[in-house]
């Protein structure tokens, strides 16, 4: 399932979380600057970017089939799951996507780590 090589493919089905993470966070990032509350998410509006950042980094990890990749993603699950937390807090429905797209990263990024 690699793009060009087989290598990966014990990364795919993370590497595919991550991918869909680090675009629900930086969709939701964009949506949470155009609500009129933004003062109340200043910490959900930096766990999003955070997340996108550690999803972006553990899909090169894992793409380049590093050694690496697994204690990054262990991190990745981590922060993944906190931004869950503080999406799931707001009310608006694309931070409750942005949760439910998180969570399932997190977990994939955790149960990849597992096998370490």
């Amino acid at each position: 399932m690699g793009m060009v090589t087989k290598t990966t493919d014990k990364f795919q089905v993370c590497i595919d979380a991550c991918v869909k993470c680090t675009q629900a966070c930086y969709e939701c990032f964009d949506a949470c600057l155009k609500e009129t509350d933004l003062n109340k998410r200043k910490k959900c509006v930096a766990i999003l970017v955070e997340c996108a950042m550690m999803c972006q980094m553990s899909v090169a990890l894992m793409s380049m089939n590093r050694e690496e990749a697994y204690d990054h993603c262990e991190m990745c699950g981590k922060i993944c799951a906190k931004c869950a937390q503080e999406c799931a807090e707001m009310e608006d429905d694309h931070c409750k996507k942005c949760a439910e797209i998180c969570k399932m990263c997190a977990d994939e990024c955790i149960k990849l780590s597992s096998i370490s």
